[in-house]
Parts: structure tokens; C-alpha cells; sequence
């Protein structure tokens, strides 16, 4: 007992000087990158300061990982450069025994990375890219090109070339009008239609209806102009980026793009990020565990030499499923959680081959 209150007071008093480190080089760098920007477009100081601290949370979130693999490795590394490590295992005592409270540690820091992304990360940060957007004077753009919208249960299709948000136009646009039973009961086709107030209003158009067996063409009667009601918040560009918003919500609008018939390969890769991503604190402190020490000599350099390096080979794969699962070329389940898995079965045959 004794020896895992020394082991982790250690630990903990370099995590937190690490910590604040990497989450101050973060935001300096987040400062640094648009600092011009924000003085190009005269953003207040009091502006700046409250995108920074939107970012706080998030910066604390991606120094996580990296201040545990640091806080480790220096630990150890300087248990065995003092010849700790050899008293410790002279005893009897394995190495995995010693660090089993950090490989529990290193599974409650997953499991309150995913609770502190999922309740608080996630909206800070869409509150810090709102203000960010703000202070740099970027407009968000809806507009959308080749939109279908299901209107009145299934008896009307939207479908247009293009939606201008700004002047709320719609181009090349037709309406398929479908009667009981998903009947045709007409083709409304136009140059452009206005939104106005509570109806669309059709430019150049035309009607097709099919009369005793015969197609049509012609003017579209009042009724059916009547019904092109769908309002433009339907036809805007509102794609999701599922880094911004929660779990639910992020399964909420994978459902709709997949009802849509929409691609989702994208979007459901970063929801099963957001599961998988937290576990990266527990490859980390496996790999940390199993790496250190392994020379006599620069014992400090070469641990944190290799941990960082494999971790660095842990994002470069990750990076690389990723775009594979988001083009369809990997399904999206293995996209997200292939590194991770991969790295902690490494990381535990590593462990186990370590000598003590």
C-alpha cells in the first residue's frame, strides 16, 4: 500500500504540472494561429478572452493523454535511473503488480474522458467555434445543392438543383404531387421559386398531369400551387460536425442521414471515435509501462523516445482508418476502434515480455 501511495504521488505531481503545460501550449497555439485574424477584424479583447476559455476545456481534453504518457515515462524512468526499480524487483515484485494502479487509473481517465467530452467538451467547443466564426466575421453558408425533401407524409418531393440561403431561391425545381397509395398526380417543374412569407412563389413553370391514360402539359392550377408551403429551413445545407455535438445527438442525425438515403460513412466514424478515442489514455499508460527502462543509459530520452514514437504510430493509424472508413473503403465500426484495439493488445504482449 505504502508503495502505490509513493508510486502515485509521484505520478500525479508530474500529471498536473504536465497538464497545465501542454493546455497552455494549446491555447498559445490556438492564440498564435489566429491572432491575425482577430486584429484584422478588430475582435474586442473581451471577445478573444472568451474564445479562449471555450477552448480550455477541449485543450484539456487532447492534453490528457499525452501529460499521462509523460508522467509515466519520467516516473519510471527515474525510478530506474535511481535503482528503484531494482530493489523493488529484487523483493519480488513484478513490474505489472507495481503499475496495476495505473493501468486502473489509466481505465477511469478513459472512461471520464468519454463523460467530459460527451456533458461538457462538446459544447464548449461549438460555443467556441460560434464566437471564433464571430470575431473573424465568417458567415456559415446553407446553401445546398441537389436537396430532395419528403414533404406532407410522402405526397410531395422537393427536389432542386440549388438553395440559395442567403435570398431564399430555389433552382430547377421540381415537385412530384403523389396521390393515395403513392399514386402520380402531377409534375411541377421551374426556373426558380421565392420564398414569400408562408408559400413558395413559382417563376417559368410547368405542369404535368396525366388525364385518361395521356401526359400533359401545362399551367399549374391554384390548388396545387397552394401547397408548395415547405419552409426554406428544410432545404438549408445543416450538415453536423459530429465533434461538435454529443453521443445522442450524433446517433439522432445519423438516423436521419440514413433515412435520407444520404452518405454517412463519415459521420458514423467520428461517433464511434468518440467511444474509442477516450481508451487511447489507457494505450498510453500500457505503452508508457512497457517501453520505459528499456536501456541503461538516457533512460529519461529513450523511454520517452519510444513511447513517443508509438504513440505517434497509434495517430498516424488512426488518421489512416479513419479516411479509409469515411470513403467506404473500411466500415466505419473498424475505422474507429481497430488502432485502439490493435495498440493495447501490443501494448499487453509488450508488458508482458518486459523483464524485471
Amino acid at each position: 500500500m505504502k508503495l502505490a501511495v509513493y508510486m502515485l504521488r509521484r505520478f500525479f505531481a508530474v500529471f498536473i504540472a504536465s497538464i497545465f503545460f501542454f493546455t497552455l501550449i494549446l491555447l498559445l497555439t490556438d492564440l498564435l494561429m489566429n491572432i491575425w485574424g482577430y486584429i484584422s477584424n478588430e475582435a474586442p479583447p473581451s471577445l478573444i478572452a472568451r474564445i479562449l476559455l471555450y477552448y480550455i476545456p477541449k485543450s484539456l481534453w487532447y492534453s490528457i493523454p499525452i501529460s499521462v504518457l509523460f508522467a509515466i515515462a519520467y516516473m519510471l524512468s527515474d525510478f530506474y535511473a535511481r535503482n528503484e526499480l531494482l530493489a523493488l524487483f529484487a523483493s519480488g515484485i513484478s513490474l505489472f503488480r507495481f503499475t496495476f494502479p495505473l493501468i486502473i487509473i489509466g481505465v477511469l481517465m478513459s472512461i471520464a474522458m468519454f463523460f467530459l467530452d460527451d456533458r461538457i467538451v462538446t459544447k464548449t467547443y461549438a460555443e467556441k467555434i460560434r464566437l471564433q466564426e464571430t470575431a473573424l466575421h465568417k458567415e456559415k453558408n446553407y446553401n445546398n445543392t441537389d436537396v430532395v425533401v419528403i414533404s406532407e407524409g410522402g405526397k410531395m418531393v422537393y427536389k432542386a438543383e440549388f438553395f440559395d440561403s442567403r435570398n431564399t431561391l430555389l433552382f430547377s425545381l421540381f415537385v412530384l404531387y403523389r396521390g393515395n397509395g403513392g399514386s402520380f398526380d402531377g409534375l411541377l417543374y421551374t426556373d426558380s421559386a421565392e420564398w414569400q412569407y408562408d408559400h413558395w412563389s413559382v417563376g417559368r413553370s410547368v405542369f404535368y398531369r396525366k388525364e385518361n391514360g395521356v401526359y400533359t402539359a401545362g399551367d399549374a392550377d391554384y390548388d396545387h400551387l397552394f401547397r408548395l408551403t415547405e419552409p426554406p429551413e428544410s432545404f438549408k445545407n445543416t450538415v453536423i460536425n459530429v465533434e461538435e455535438v454529443n453521443a445522442a445527438e450524433a446517433r439522432s442525425y445519423i438516423q436521419r442521414l440514413e433515412k435520407a438515403g444520404l452518405p454517412s460513412s463519415d459521420a458514423k466514424a467520428e461517433y464511434y471515435k468518440k467511444f474509442s478515442f477516450p481508451m487511447v489514455v489507457l494505450v498510453v499508460v500500457l505503452l508508457a509501462i512497457a517501453l520505459s527502462g528499456k536501456t541503461r543509459k538516457n533512460v529519461l530520452l529513450v523511454s520517452l523516445g519510444l513511447c513517443i514514437s508509438s504513440v505517434v504510430l497509434f495517430y498516424v493509424m488512426q488518421m489512416v482508418t479513419m479516411l479509409m472508413a469515411r470513403f467506404g473503403t473500411l466500415p466505419p465500426l473498424f475505422g474507429g476502434w481497430f488502432p485502439v484495439v490493435f495498440f493495447i493488445f501490443l501494448s499487453i504482449g509488450l508488458l508482458r515480455y518486459t523483464k524485471t
